[in-house]
């Protein structure tokens, strides 16, 4: 149980709903995954057929809209009060409109009333097999125009292929671009392993890692770059690993490893290792040289961690300890008189920040989540308060709390 939780008013219909849509985007482990051709191939061909600037492939989590991929932007994302997005979760058909300005629901959206000056609107839902919104897929244009009856069943048809890309990168084994395990692979030998160091009663550690500032990265230096630097954080990585470790790409320059006979003592070591290899890649830009560095979390299974999803979900808040700390380090899983913290498990949940006496409210989604804390992510940490009240509505819940580590889009609190 949470501590210090009380009961918000009975669960509305429209919290049910947004409850079943967040476990439906849940189960494709797509948010914060790179860029993929397929889905790359759609948003070139939105431009094509309707000669339209803005393309664009989202998915809509908790507080965001965010871009699997787009064409004619440079934000990956945008705080989903913002969006035009949001108005076809809750429909079957495409969203069209004409002219922004003639929208009551649009007209005033500073996306309309400044840049980028959006006038033109079309957008399908990214709709599940068992009827779920996930996101859309969109049009955008910066004048006034039509869009016929063929059109909206072409922009129609292009969101079901999105959706059939869905389907299939959710078979695939290996990451293309590094040839880590993807998410689900990663995730499916994990519990086999974990399975196994529970029956034969031997230690495992998971670790889990990102490159500290990547975005800078592929703004200063280009994607390309980018790219051979994760490729290279493979290679370094898996010259420290054993044959029985696994090695996951969980997001875009987000990493996971599952260390079998390795128990809390020992896990450190390793990713000490890890972190030292990466400090020495040398990747150059021309003349320039990329620096590369990397902060870890680590959780160890024990009998109140027992599942990958909660030792992932503890390293995660780690990680961002590591990263809140100053980054290029490596951080345990809390420890309280040497018994292990609470553990957490991942989740996709919508929240609500409340401050101020409940007179202000941040949108939020609820990434982590433990009888004593969680982790969340939000479109910016600046203004946040030190404690407030966390809103879970489809839990019917709410619980008082104070920030023990933040980065500029992420939060650990614990529950007081």
């Amino acid at each position: 149980m949470h501590r210090m939780l009380k009961e918000t008013p009975p669960l509305a219909i429209d919290d049910q709903v947004e409850a079943g849509r967040l476990e439906a985007l849940d189960r494709f482990d797509v948010m914060d995954t790179p860029r993929e051709e397929a889905f790359d191939r759609i948003t070139r061909l939105i431009k094509n057929i309707f000669e339209l600037p803005i393309a664009i492939v989202s998915m809509i989590d908790g507080h965001r809209q965010w871009y699997k991929a787009y064409e004619g932007l440079e934000n990956r994302e945008v705080a989903r009060d913002a969006t035009f997005c949001k108005y076809t979760l809750h429909d079957m058909t495409p969203l069209i409109v004409p002219d922004a300005r003639d929208d009551a629901r649009f007209a005033q959206n500073p996306m309309v009333t400044a840049g980028p000056r959006i006038r033109f609107y079309a957008g399908a839902p990214l709709r599940t097999h068992d009827g779920h919104n996930i996101g859309t897929v969109c049009a955008i244009g910066f004048e006034p125009r039509a869009f016929t009856a063929r059109e909206s069943a072409i922009l129609s048809d292009l969101a079901g292929l999105a959706m059939d890309a869905l389907e299939l990168r959710q078979q695939a084994s290996l990451d293309s671009l590094t040839g880590a395990l993807s998410r689900r692979a990663f995730k499916e030998q994990a519990a086999q392993a974990i399975a196994l160091a529970q029956r034969h009663r031997h230690g495992l550690a998971c670790i889990a890692f990102d490159l500290d500032h990547f975005k800078s990265i592929n703004d200063r230096h280009g994607h390309a770059t980018g790219d051979k630097v994760l490729v290279a954080v493979a290679e370094a990585c898996r010259a420290q690993l054993r044959g029985s470790d696994l090695f996951g790409r969980l997001g875009g320059e987000e990493f996971a490893l599952v260390l079998p006979h390795t128990d809390r003592a020992h896990m450190s070591g390793v990713a000490e290792k890890v972190r030292e290899a990466i400090e020495q890649i040398a990747i150059r830009n021309g003349q320039t040289r990329v620096p590369v560095t990397s902060s870890f979390g680590m959780a160890a299974l024990d009998a109140r961690t027992s599942d990958i999803d909660a030792l992932l979900a503890n390293a995660d808040a780690a990680l961002y300890e590591a990263k809140a700390a100053g980054r290029n380090r490596c951080v345990a899983w809390l420890q309280v008189n040497d018994m292990p913290a609470s553990p957490r498990r991942r989740v996709l949940k919508a929240g609500r920040i409340l401050f101020n006496n409940r007179m202000s409210s941040i949108d939020c989604t609820v990434r982590t989540l433990g009888e004593d804390g969680a982790g969340l992510d939000i479109s910016s940490s600046i203004g946040v308060p030190e404690t407030f009240s966390l809103a879970i509505r489809s839990d019917a819940l709410e619980a008082r709390c104070r920030i023990v580590s933040q980065t500029e889009r992420r939060i650990e609190v614990e529950f007081c």
